[in-house]
């Protein structure tokens, strides 16, 4: 072990508060990369443990025991088997969560057996000593044989009583336990015998993991036949030591949790969550409560935002209005209004719905409701198939769908993840809700239908169900096509129901909030600056053509000079370069009832779809010149004419491009991250081709049938 720099693994079951203690232990001082061969995120990070010791911290992937099936488990199990080349930790830090300790044990006992030396990191007990759960870590340290450290890592008690307990152990003041905590060695004794013949000084238990998993460990040849030879001619069977193993484990658990723990009757807090349960979950009421929580929170959505986007909205278009009252003629005063104050109210305006988005999201998951609907729609989700853990990626890709496909890691079978990757785009994500917001607002009534609910919030509720419902066909089609043959399970563990944290909700909203300001504001403000060269300057023969037309027509009738101005700004805007490539497309875009001015948009759009409302804004805002009247960008997009008089937004235009912008792949990013999922261009090509033609067919239905 080296004396001033250690290398130590943290390690611990999925949600028990590793990413939170590798925080507070780290603190800024962290890389992330990915683990070399897989997908699979790689967070290393240096903390100072005392004076004259510091140490590099790799944070593992969760994993709930040392039977591995997900790819991210396979790199832990590797990392702690000594089978990773480049990770060779010289201790481990185990988290265990208190409030569900007997499950938590289970891999604590297998790493204590593999001989590492390990500290426990004891969290959430302010959560178990909520449920009346009383845990004596002095009894505990002693029945495991490794040092316990109780840990709040959010509130940051307990690190420097961690951070010794490490040094103590890298002193060697605790030494790893010498009996095993079950006897590994009676589970195949002659077989487990013959393994250590072969690497002296091997555990019992690594011997185990040598018979059972040897096809994917780093040894020659010779060494994978002499293993093979061994389970031949000991007749060892994995999967029964496996499930002996296991019963074991459990067994002496809850003799070491009968000594250490004391816990209340379970039956009444059982008895509630049950009788929930039962309501929830039901087969029939479970899925209308769950359409229900849906409606909810797209009304919700609808009206909360209502009065802080109208504010932003009539704040902007004044502001735009004022500087460019007293600001000179010139192309920077131009750009500063029609390029730069166009794309912030792009931008801004859309801050509100996204932070009440995900605020009720979290509220969601947070209560333990978020489980539930995995749990409840793996039936469905079985017959396109899906399976139920399908639904927690598809969930939150109504968020975004960059992490949301790389959510999908968690899925073991292939056919299924895979299934899940490609679909997961179709779901709503934030950055259609600037869209829709736009075009519901100008195409659909601002009525109440009964007298209490929103037509406006009934249309949003049902594009997210229209982009569901796709995903759910899509998945039912391709599943056909993909010849993945791969046994599917479905095992999840059911959050107990909780109160919201509501300091974790206003933390997810400002932080959501500032990643869509400056990650996706960033390209709205890049392309509407781009746009406003497009759009203000074109091929100069006809720019002046166009200028000295209508100059000397103003000449000629100066009475007439505001209509002939207005009418020059469009004819300009109309042979600029933005101009020129909009009415490029606009053959093939016209059968949708799109005009040249919505091409432009679509193919801004492709970069990310939450340009559309950045496109617009400069699009109007440059065609409406210096002088115009203090207009909102909802105002100049319903007050926009064809060339033969009839409005641009009517409601099957305004239909058919919700249902364009609801199914067609508009993200880049989302395809770069398909692409480093998947390692291979062929599934993202597949996803841009089939959901761009998929939007094109039914934006043209919708708009014929309407129209």
């Amino acid at each position: 072990m080296k004396k001033n720099k250690l290398h130590i693994a943290l390690v611990g079951n999925p949600n028990s508060g590793k990413s939170s203690l590798f925080n507070a232990l780290t603190g800024l001082n962290q890389k992330v990369g990915n683990f070399p061969g897989v997908t699979v995120d790689k967070k290393t990070g240096a903390t100072e443990l005392s004076h004259d010791l510091s140490a590099t911290i790799i944070d593992l992937p969760g994993t709930y025991s040392l039977y591995p099936k997900r790819a991210d488990e396979w790199v832990t199990y590797k990392v702690l088997l000594g089978q990773d080349d480049a990770i060779k930790p010289d201790m481990v830090v185990l988290l265990a969560d208190a409030s569900n300790l007997k499950r938590n044990l289970l891999f604590c006992s297998q790493i204590i057996d593999l001989k590492i030396p390990v500290v426990i990191a004891l969290t959430m007990l302010d959560l178990s000593r909520k449920k009346g759960i009383e845990i004596d870590l002095e009894e505990l340290e002693r029945k495991l044989g490794v040092p316990v450290v109780a840990v709040n890592p959010r509130k940051n008690k307990g690190i420097p009583q961690l951070k010794k307990a490490i040094a103590q152990t890298a002193a060697q003041l605790y030494q790893t336990p010498v009996h095993d905590f079950i006897e590994n060695k009676q589970l195949a004794v002659d077989a487990v015998n013959d393994v250590q013949h072969l690497f002296p000084g091997m555990s019992d238990y690594t011997a185990i993991h040598y018979l059972i998993n040897h096809e994917n460990f780093h040894l020659d040849s010779s060494s994978h036949n002499k293993i093979e030879s061994i389970e031949s001619a000991r007749n060892f069977n994995h999967t029964k030591v496996q499930a002996e193993e296991i019963l074991q484990r459990y067994s002496r658990i809850k003799q070491v949790m009968q000594q250490t723990v004391s816990e209340p009757d379970p039956l009444q807090k059982t008895l509630f969550t049950e009788k929930l349960d039962a309501v929830l979950l039901d087969r029939r009421w479970g899925y209308f409560i769950l359409l229900a929580v849906l409606f909810l929170l797209f009304q919700s959505v609808f009206w909360l935002a209502q009065f802080p986007m109208d504010g932003i909205d009539w704040t902007f278009s004044h502001l735009s209005n004022w500087f460019a009252g007293f600001l000179p003629e010139a192309w920077w005063s131009d750009l500063l209004v029609n390029g730069i104050l166009a794309g912030l109210s792009g931008i801004l305006v859309f801050v509100p719905q996204i932070m009440i988005l995900f605020g009720l999201i979290t509220l969601l998951e947070d209560t333990g409701y978020m489980a539930r609907i995995s749990f409840l729609t793996d039936k469905l989700m079985r017959k396109v198939g899906l399976n139920g853990k399908s639904v927690m990626p598809m969930i939150s890709g109504f968020a975004c769908a960059v992490p949301a496909i790389m959510s999908a890691r968690n899925i073991e079978n292939r056919k299924e993840r895979l299934l899940t990757i490609l679909i997961t785009p179709l779901m709503s994500c934030s950055a259609r809700l600037p869209v829709y917001t736009i075009l519901i607002s100008l195409v659909i009534p601002k009525k109440l239908v009964f007298g209490f609910i929103s037509l406006q919030g009934l249309m949003m509720m049902g594009l997210y169900l229209m982009g569901l419902l796709m995903a759910l066909i899509v998945s039912y089609v391709a599943k056909w096509f993909i010849k993945i043959q791969e046994k599917s399970f479905f095992i999840l563990e059911l959050p107990m129901y909780r109160a919201p944290r509501w300091k974790n909700v206003f933390v997810t909203m400002i932080t959501k909030a500032k990643i869509f300001v400056t990650d996706a504001g960033k390209v709205i403000m890049v392309i509407s600056l781009i746009l406003w060269a497009l759009s203000s300057y074109g091929p100069k023969e006809k720019m002046n053509a166009v200028a000295e037309k209508y100059n000397q027509q103003i000449q000629q009738n100066p009475k007439q000079a505001d209509v002939l101005n207005k009418e020059k700004r469009s004819a300009l805007l109309e042979n600029s370069y933005a101009g020129v490539l909009g009415r490029t497309i606009e053959p093939v875009i016209h059968p949708l009832g799109y005009d040249w001015k919505i091409g432009i948009a679509l193919i801004t759009s492709f970069a990310a779809r939450e340009v559309f409302v950045g496109t617009m804004a400069t699009l109007y805002s440059v065609e409406g010149g210096k002088d115009a009247d203090p207009l909102t960008l909802k105002q100049r997009m319903d007050a926009a004419k064809k060339e033969d008089g009839t409005k641009v937004y009517t409601l099957a235009t305004g239909i058919s491009l919700m249902v364009f912008y609801m199914l067609a792949m508009q993200c880049m990013s989302t395809l770069a991250v398909v692409r480093r999922e998947t390692r291979s261009w062929k599934w993202p090509a597949i996803q841009l081709i089939y959901m761009t033609g998929l939007a094109y067919v039914m934006s043209l239905i919708v708009y014929q049938l309407l129209k």
